[in-house]
């Protein structure tokens, strides 16, 4: 599988099977078949709440000697409920366990936003307003860099970052972010972002390439991607579906 080289070094898989809105109980054998097809990046989060199964699916395919660990590239991701700076650390340990792994290729910080501590996932008011806290990204991605330090991590990167935040943390972090992951498709294109990133050699990942089809990633009224009469025409043109 054609692979593109980070500024840390590594290089990443050009195309991954990303696990969010994946079901429990389906998400093993998803992994398992995507692995089986090629696939070599597994997108992994906290907030999905399937790394276990995740990890049961890895700990298969290793043990039957489809792929070795150096072959696979796994992402993870710090949500929002641990930007504390002492709750980064206990958090990746964490999801290394879930995951079953003695290292994770790539962690990226969620979103730019802190919750709450605690162990509500959406933490909330009586008025059901999102309870934040004022604890900023940088603290968090100063807690990550030990986590490289410290060999837990390969390579740091951001989700759901602007051009400005994405800014701020090249010039107040130590270790640059080597990928930037966010909403990216035909009809959310995000040019300037793509290429703002691609100016500082920061890699943009796609989530929702295909427009979230079946999760009401897009606006009601707006015409499926997969059903796009140009796209399809494009298709057409090139024997694909």
């Amino acid at each position: 599988m054609a692979t593109v080289k980070l500024t840390s070094g590594y290089e990443i898989p050009l195309i991954g099977l990303g696990t969010w809105q994946s079901k429990v109980g389906e998400v093993k054998a998803a992994v398992k078949a995507a692995i089986n097809c090629g696939y070599r990046l597994i997108d992994c989060a906290y907030i999905y709440g399937n790394e276990t199964e995740v990890g049961e699916a890895l700990r298969e395919v290793f043990d039957e000697g489809t792929v070795q660990r150096e072959e696979i590239f796994i992402i993870g991701k710090l949500w929002n409920t641990h930007h504390h700076p002492d709750d980064v650390r206990p958090e990746v340990l964490e999801s290394m366990k879930r995951l079953g792994l003695k290292y994770i290729d790539m962690y990226l910080i969620h979103w730019p936003i802190a919750f709450k501590r605690g162990e509500e996932l959406f933490p909330r008011h009586a008025d059901g307003e999102l309870v934040y806290d004022d604890v900023h990204y940088l603290k968090a991605w100063k807690e990550l860099e030990k986590c490289v330090d410290e060999g837990l991590i390969r390579s740091l990167g951001l989700a759901n970052f602007n051009s400005e935040q994405v800014e701020d943390v090249l010039t107040h972090g130590r270790i640059r972010p080597t990928l930037l992951q966010v909403e990216l498709h035909p009809y959310f294109h995000q040019r300037k972002l793509v290429e703002f990133c691609r100016q500082r050699d920061i890699v943009v990942c796609a989530y929702s390439s295909l427009g979230s089809p079946g999760t009401g990633g897009i606006d009601a009224g707006v015409r499926s991607l997969l059903e796009d009469d140009a796209l399809k025409a494009i298709g057409a043109r090139h024997g694909k579906t």
